[in-house]
């Protein structure tokens, strides 16, 4: 073991951590929810400029990762490794965690659509077990959260009914991970999230609520997206 290396790789990642204010971000983001520099400055207690500041360090450190959405930059911890660590602490420390608490009306945020796919915790749980099922993978070094469906994907999309070498050739982003506002957890945008969602109205899995943009999941969309990707829906 490289005793050196490791000395300065850990004690740069702990005085990262050591800080009060990035410490309040770190731990404001281990729900595994991504918040913007602005919401993140709020909960650390410091001026906008200064939050910036703090955030460019814990990218440095790896220890958080962003990427931008429109005009927004989200901010998310970079891994599991990272939240791990914090739990650990907070271990030692003996300090709850206070947890996010969404206020969306409960049918929005519960499935809405988001401009033309499947939003709220639907969306997001969707987007989970696609990738769960290995049918997304995400591309590496891609500060947009574009990503891929796999060989196994694109077999179990078309099976579905959805044509991925027309959905391809549409002349907007394939896929890519879109941040939910309502549960700061990414669900499936794009030409491919568009997808799913008119098969999920065309198979009645779904249905649109009148001069709303919440989604009512129907009985038998219960039953076949539990059946077909795992997807519990107790609590919507």
């Amino acid at each position: 073991m490289d005793v050196h290396f490791h000395d300065g790789a850990v004690s740069g990642i702990a005085a990262a951590i050591g800080e009060p204010a990035r410490a309040r971000m770190l731990y404001c983001l281990a729900d595994g929810r991504a918040r913007t520099s602005t919401e993140l400055a709020i909960v650390a207690g410091v001026s906008p400029s200064t939050a910036s500041v703090h955030l460019q360090r814990l990218t440095k450190q790896r220890l958080v990762q962003v990427f931008a959405q429109g005009k927004h930059r989200y901010y998310s911890l970079s891994g599991a490794a990272v939240a791990n660590a914090l739990e650990a602490l907070s271990v030692l420390a003996g300090t709850p965690k206070d947890r996010f608490v969404p206020n969306t009306p409960h049918e929005l945020r519960a499935a809405r659509t988001c401009y033309d796919h499947i939003a709220g915790a639907l969306g997001v749980g969707l987007h989970d077990r696609f990738t769960a099922l290995g049918w997304l993978s995400k591309i590496s070094d891609d500060r947009n959260n574009d990503c891929d469906v796999t060989s196994r994907g694109a077999k179990a999309f078309e099976s579905l009914g959805i044509d991925i070498a027309l959905t391809r050739k549409q002349r907007r982003r394939f896929a890519y991970a879109c941040v939910d506002w309502s549960e700061r957890r990414p669900h499936l945008g794009g030409a491919l999230g568009a997808d799913v969602l008119n098969l999920a109205l065309k198979r009645k899995w779904v249905q649109q609520e009148l001069d709303s943009r919440a989604l009512r999941v129907t009985s038998l969309g219960r039953r076949e997206l539990q059946s077909r990707f795992g997807l519990s829906l107790s609590a919507l």
